[in-house]
């Protein structure tokens, strides 16, 4: 006698989620970025790029949003495994290089300084940062490779 065991796996409907933001040129290079409900402000073209120096560039916001990714998706992480995080503060840096006739973002390097209460939650806020990394839907959505380089004390 043939016995199937037939193996049942529930589907998880997902739910999809809009963004959308508006854009107002205003002269030259610069606009007007706002969103309902947020603040708006000012963006250009970086300077490198004959923008204006000291106004957000969707360069800096690109490199922005892997940084601001991580640290909400680690926060999340770390509450709901009730880590002792004390602070978190990271700079961010993403290269932007000439490749295959075009520039593009090739590296984001993250360098998060977390302070937490008790050297006994180090190793489990490194583990908890790596899952944050690799759980990042901005960094998982980019091709630039992105790089994270904490500075973990107590």
């Amino acid at each position: 006698m043939n016995v199937t065991t037939e193996i049942s796996q529930s589907k998880v409907k997902h739910k999809s989620f809009t963004y959308q933001v508006n854009l107002a040129w205003l002269e030259n290079k610069a606009g007007n970025l706002g969103a309902e409900g947020k603040p708006s402000f000012r963006v250009s073209s970086p300077p490198e790029f004959k923008g204006e120096p000291g106004v957000w560039s969707p360069e800096d916001l690109f490199v922005a949003a892997v940084n601001v990714c991580t640290m909400t998706t680690f926060i999340s992480f770390a509450n709901r495994l009730q880590l002792p995080i004390v602070s978190y503060e990271s700079s961010a840096e993403g290269t932007l290089e000439f490749v295959d006739g075009g520039y593009r973002f090739t590296k984001i390097v993250l360098k998060p300084a977390i302070v937490v209460k008790s050297a006994d939650s180090i190793s489990q806020v490194e583990k908890t940062l790596n899952d944050a990394h690799h759980s990042c839907l901005i960094a998982n959505s980019i091709k630039a490779e992105v790089f994270v380089e904490p500075t973990i004390v107590v």
